[in-house]
């Protein structure tokens, strides 16, 4: 059980949920350098939200597994580092399948699905935690919502390389993301020019196409199809063979958002499993791209099919260390969270707006989505951004906007 002294000024929890991302551990180290020189204890809850879950609010327990002080030395030594050294998971405490119920609880939760809210705010307070700061996309911060909402401290920090928190300009991870999928996708034209082949690359984004719409306006692909439009695969075809002919080097490369749906199609999934947040894992999209536009490419070509290179990027572009921007922002995100804590303020989110540090209420959140507006950054004709005035627009150009 954690225990204050009288020179501590109160205690700071911070955890990492959903996806990996580069850029997390600059942030706990961030949180936590700035919190011990102010005089506070931070303790880092492990595995996320399962963590402050799973544990027994117990002095004789051995809760080693789920959560340890942090000091400085620790995380100067991970700070430098890619994921997460606090380790995560997408689990969600409102809703929590029997089979998943730790083994102390089941006897007190039999419901085919339950919410252990309840015990996450008793294990908080068996910490004597005093403020939480939970570091993650849409899906985990949900969860700090909801824990605000029943009267909890909570300071929310955005991460999530599809760049689709609301409120927030920019989250961790987003940068490092398209850097690695602008140069994996350099890395791979080599092969598709010797072959003269069709380059599909398939990246992460459900809902969201900034992943793929970045990468293109940056000039790593000819054309995207995000989640935002369905598209149309004898049009983008027809656009892919254009962009082939029209290349010294005969080939052409388009980028697919795993969350893409074509016409006449639904999201394609590797699995109907759901996890917590109720989301089933997408992957696949790229694959079919691929054997349609094989089919439909001979109608183009003088009757002659045209072959595909298809890889998905995957974690490639999760993994590893965090560039220039993942490594300055949660500095800067840690600090601004704990400035708020020094002035007593909660339930916020620190966020990035039109090139500022800045914080908004925390339950943002859960009350609006943050998409690509088609309208004003999305050409459906040719199925690639839109090129128009750059003035006066925040540094990852549509990444202010949402379509709601």
């Amino acid at each position: 059980m954690a225990t204050t002294s009288k020179k501590v000024k109160g205690i700071i929890g911070i955890l990492t949920g959903g996806g990996d991302v580069p850029g997390l551990n600059p942030a706990i180290r961030a949180v936590t350098i700035r919190a011990l020189r102010e005089g506070y204890k931070v303790i880092g809850i492990r595995r996320g939200w399962a963590g402050v879950m799973e544990m027994k609010a117990d002095p004789k327990a051995n809760n080693k597994e789920y959560y340890l002080e942090l000091t400085e030395e620790l995380v100067n030594r991970a700070g430098r580092t890619g994921g997460t050294f606090l380790h995560s998971s997408r689990t969600n405490p409102s809703k929590v399948k029997k089979i998943h119920v730790p083994d102390h609880l089941k006897d007190k939760y039999k419901d085919d699905m339950n919410d252990l809210t309840p015990e996450v705010i008793k294990n908080l307070a068996f910490l004597n935690i005093d403020y939480l700061i939970p570091i993650g996309g849409d899906d985990t911060l949900s969860y700090g919502v909801r824990l605000y909402k029943e009267g909890f401290k909570v300071i929310a920090i955005p991460k999530t390389m599809d760049n689709d928190v609301p409120g927030t300009d920019y989250c961790i991870g987003f940068s490092t993301c398209i850097t690695r999928t602008i140069m994996m996708t350099h890395i791979l034209r080599t092969s598709a020019g010797s072959h003269e082949r069709f380059l599909v690359l398939e990246v992460f984004g459900r809902y969201a196409g900034f992943t793929a719409m970045l990468p293109t306006m940056a000039g790593a692909a000819n054309r995207c199809v995000i989640p935002e439009y369905k598209f149309n695969m004898e049009k983008l075809t027809k656009l892919m063979v254009e962009d082939r002919r029209k290349n010294p080097s005969n080939y052409s490369v388009v980028l697919v958002s795993e969350g893409a749906m074509y016409e006449g199609g639904e999201m394609v999934f590797q699995s109907q499993e759901k996890d917590a947040y109720g989301h089933a894992k997408l992957g696949g999209i790229g694959d079919l791209v691929s054997n349609e536009m094989v089919k439909l490419s001979a109608k183009f070509n003088g009757g002659k099919p045209i072959n595909v290179i298809t890889q998905k990027l995957g974690y490639l572009v999760r993994g590893g260390d965090p560039d220039a921007i993942d490594s300055i922002v949660p500095m800067a995100f840690g600090n601004l969270a704990l400035d708020l804590i020094l002035k007593g303020i909660h339930g916020r989110l620190v966020v990035l707006q039109n090139g500022r540090y800045d914080n908004v209420p925390i339950d943002v959140v859960t009350s609006t989505k943050k998409l690509v507006d088609i309208r004003k950054h999305y050409n459906t004709e040719r199925l690639r951004p839109i090129y128009e005035s750059f003035e006066m627009k925040p540094l990852f150009l549509m990444t202010g906007e949402t379509d709601n």
